[in-house]
């Protein structure tokens, strides 16, 4: 997760408070002159927190060095935009840091079009719509068409799923566009008034804190946690009990919660003889009960893969390829060890 906003509303001073790590502050703008990393611990589990430079104004076009600072933001798995509560009033810093990352192509607390869209080297433009178009005027096919010119593409596939706008056509046409989750962090409420302070927590995407304080910190940790898509997947072998100690941390922004990622996240190979997995836990209505694949876990699930036996194995149709590639990376690892082996001769 990535701390960005304007200098001197708290970053570095939110840093040292959730982690260990020892960011310097200060009265004074910028203090902050390079990315400094902590680890966050939310549920037992480390997650790492980036406290960037303070950005500005035109920061999407260079000013303040913002670009670099703004693209450390694209990797990030959720970007938390820290505020000062006592002068959002005057300043709307919030709408100013929305605007720069959506100038610099970060979607804010929004999923991607319902949009299909692929080039063909023939055929003219081909759209369809499977629900009624309210934004794209009286003729959606003209409107498509002309954008679609716009950026001299002339034969291509078009579906639209659901209700978009022009801005999302072209943010797929575009394809680089980055979709983040986004919490808003209104610190030093300890300066404002209850019913300020009402006003500013009922608003979306919201959580109001005070570091000095330590005020609403825990809420905060909790909101983080949500806001990830974060579970906690415990492992189990055969004939043992589960281990508690180290979860397998999945994450729905990225590989999914499925048993399928839970087992690529374990073990490639383990994946690649899977049968079928023993699942204990709130998402299964039965204990144990056999799951697929494609089973959707939940917090504090346990879950128990169970290969393929060598029987299943054999009759796979991708058998023969793998003990092929098998049996080539034996030879390759003696044809490099007999190599080095001739290099200290020699």
């Amino acid at each position: 997760m990535a701390l960005i906003g304007f200098p001197s509303v708290g970053k570095s001073s939110l840093l040292n408070a959730v982690t260990d790590t020892n960011s310097e502050t200060a009265s004074y703008e910028f203090t902050t002159l390079t990315c400094i990393p902590g680890n966050v611990v939310i549920n037992g589990t480390k997650i790492q927190m980036l406290d960037l430079p303070g950005i500005i104004e035109g920061a999407a076009s260079g000013k303040g060095r913002g670009r670099e600072v703004i693209a450390v933001a694209r990797s990030a798995d959720l970007v938390m935009m820290v505020l000062d509560a006592a002068r959002e009033s005057n300043n709307q810093h919030r709408d100013i840091l929305t605007r720069e990352l959506e100038t610099m192509g970060i979607r804010l607390n929004r999923n991607k079009p319902g949009i299909a869209f692929s080039k063909k080297g023939h055929g003219g433009i081909k759209f369809n719509a499977m629900c009624p178009l309210t934004h794209l005027g009286d003729n959606p096919n003209d409107t498509v068409t002309r954008v679609l010119g716009g950026y001299r593409i002339h034969h291509a596939e078009v579906l639209f799923r659901e209700d978009c706008t022009i801005d999302d056509l072209i943010d797929v046409i575009e394809g680089n566009r980055k979709y983040v989750k986004c919490l808003y962090v209104y610190n030093k409420i300890d300066t404002l008034s209850i019913e300020e302070v009402d006003e500013l927590a009922r608003k979306k995407d919201s959580v109001v804190i005070s570091v000095h304080s330590e005020l609403n910190l825990d809420y905060l940790l909790n909101m983080m946690w949500d806001y990830m898509g974060l579970i906690r997947i415990y492992t189990k072998r055969r004939g043992k009990g589960p281990d508690l100690e180290d979860p397998v941390v999945l994450s729905s922004e990225r590989h999914g919660l499925t048993v399928e990622a839970s087992t690529r996240n374990i073990s490639k190979e383990l994946q690649a003889v899977f049968n079928f997995a023993l699942v204990w836990g709130r998402s299964t209505k039965f204990n144990p009960q056999r799951c697929g694949a494609a089973h959707i876990l939940m917090d504090e699930d346990v879950i128990q893969i169970v290969p393929k036996t060598l029987v299943q194995q054999k009759l796979s149709k991708d058998y023969a390829a793998k003990v092929q590639a098998h049996y080539s990376q034996i030879a390759k690892d003696r044809k490099k060890k007999r190599d080095k082996k001739e290099g200290w001769k020699a």
